[in-house]
């Protein structure tokens, strides 16, 4: 058993070694799970929305990255406010809710995730207990404060309200999705996640965040688009989903067979 949550949310406040990684696995195996827990990664991503997990499944996920240590964070489906509160039963660390798009959307979303006086979350952590290693008052006591609650903007009318959903007590936090908000920005003329339109928004975003004293999050398309975030001051960053990089280490290792083979 391990309080590792009570780490990654004061990790993610401080920004430690200049912001944090993240998997983002939406294949809902388990045992894939367990073998990106291993690698450097400060935080796993279970990515609900558009991935295959389903709640059993993403219970299970969530039990393999504990077992590692490490913050289990889980994306839920749009509007699926009822799953934010199970996961969170189920041990999850944090929260990502797509389309939030405005004060009231992030409201709902509160009342979700955190207990009185700030939501409605209703009792029955029974994993997260087991997972955390702490007694049922302490966890009571303590999980508005320790579970993170983090709003996806990725549309105009979002950025449009950004102050407003900053603003609501219990978000800890916004996850910049570039894909939606390119297609957004262009009126559905493009997907350009890493065009200049998607910088320069980032860059405003992360001025609002830091006004509220809240964490700003992206995904990043690889490595290179996530050390880019960092270095512009995001709190936590994703690298690539899972099946970019599965299928990147495969081209890797075949044409690096066929060169010495041919040479």
């Amino acid at each position: 058993m391990t309080t590792d949550i009570d780490g990654f949310a004061g990790r993610l406040k401080r920004r430690e070694n200049g912001g944090m990684i993240a998997a983002w696995i939406g294949t809902p195996d388990p045992l894939l799970v367990n073998h990106l827990s291993q690698e450097a990664f400060d935080a796993v991503v279970l990515d609900m929305q558009h991935g295959m997990w389903d709640m059993a499944s993403a219970a299970n996920g969530i039990a393999q990255v504990r077992l590692t240590g490490k913050p289990a964070i889980a994306r839920i489906p749009v509007a699926d406010f009822a799953s934010a509160s199970r996961l969170l039963d189920a041990g999850a660390s944090a929260i990502i809710a797509p389309m939030i798009n405005s004060a009231d959307d992030a409201r709902a979303l509160v009342k979700a995730t955190k207990y009185p006086p700030l939501g409605e979350r209703s009792w029955g952590p029974s994993l997260a207990l087991n997972h955390f290693g702490i007694a049922a008052d302490e966890y009571l006591q303590g999980a508005n404060g320790l579970t993170v609650t983090i709003a996806m903007v990725e549309t105009r009318a979002a950025l449009d309200a950004i102050d407003e959903i900053l603003a609501v007590d219990g978000i800890d936090g916004i996850f910049i999705g570039p894909s939606d908000l390119s297609i957004a920005l262009s009126n559905g003329a493009r997907l350009a996640p890493d065009s200049a339109a998607i910088d320069q928004t980032l860059a405003h975003a992360v001025g609002r965040c830091r006004a509220h004293g809240k964490l700003i999050c992206a995904f990043g398309t690889d490595g290179d688009r996530a050390g880019q975030f960092l270095k512009l001051g995001l709190d936590l960053v994703i690298a690539g989903g899972e099946t970019g990089q599965l299928r990147a280490g495969a081209r890797a290792a075949i044409t690096a067979a066929r060169k010495i083979a041919d040479s």
